[in-house]
């Protein structure tokens, strides 16, 4: 027995293949922001972007998830939330700005990894309750299952920056997940159902969809006008 958790034990395989297999599945959307944040640095800054990204991001989510419960259960939360989704997913569509030199780098990197531990810390509000009810309560097991997800999602995000330089289209499938993400979140805070009762999962739904549709249209207007004031 380790750390109070019993290797031997089938019910100790079964948990904690199930928190690794929901944080895997969780994550997906985490990796997408962690990809699109990093994929504007060199590539030597990129792989620390995303390994300290990552790592931060996943430490940040043990400590979330003992409070998860508590945090969902204030109103406008999730408001707040939805807010810093459209702003990030609309900041990553614009791409990166104009400059280079070493300082710049050393900004960017900074910048990329604070993006994702924000765009980390929003969406995972509700992805930490699944892996914590996984987990039964068992803290060790949750940090354990955790921290083995971390080469997961970094190996998931170094993918997907290589598949977003050949494939552009993805960094707007991402942005548009973003905004997604904030129209549902935005529909189910306490003070919006409290105010107007349950709502339907289709209107959830169509919130979603349109949260996705302002963040590109939003993105794509303000990438235009730079590029048209930087022509100028």
């Amino acid at each position: 027995m380790i750390f109070g958790l019993d290797l031997t034990s089938p019910l100790f395989w079964s948990a904690f293949g199930s928190i690794l297999l929901a944080n895997i599945v969780l994550s997906g959307d985490n990796a997408v922001v962690i990809a699109m944040a990093a994929r504007t640095l060199k590539p030597e800054q990129r792989n620390k972007a995303i390994f300290w990204g990552s790592a931060a991001a996943i430490i940040m989510r043990i400590v979330l998830t003992i409070v998860a419960i508590q945090l969902l259960t204030l109103p406008y939360l999730k408001i707040i939330g939805a807010v810093l989704l459209v702003y990030i997913g609309v900041d990553l569509l614009k791409g990166e700005d104009e400059g280079d030199g070493e300082g710049k780098e050393i900004n960017g990197m900074a910048a990329a990894i604070r993006t994702i531990l924000i765009a980390d810390l929003v969406m995972s509000l509700d992805n930490v309750l699944a892996v914590a009810a996984a987990a039964k309560g068992n803290l060790p097991l949750l940090v354990l299952g955790l921290l083995i997800s971390i080469p997961l999602i970094v190996f998931g995000a170094t993918l997907l920056t290589k598949v977003m330089e050949r494939f552009p289209i993805i960094i707007t499938i991402g942005a548009a997940l973003l905004g997604f993400l904030a129209g549902e979140m935005l529909l189910t805070d306490p003070a919006v159902t409290t105010r107007f009762g349950a709502i339907g999962e289709q209107t959830v739904t169509f919130g979603g969809v349109m949260g996705a549709v302002l963040v590109v249209a939003l993105g794509t207007y303000l990438t235009k006008r730079q590029k048209k004031h930087a022509g100028e």
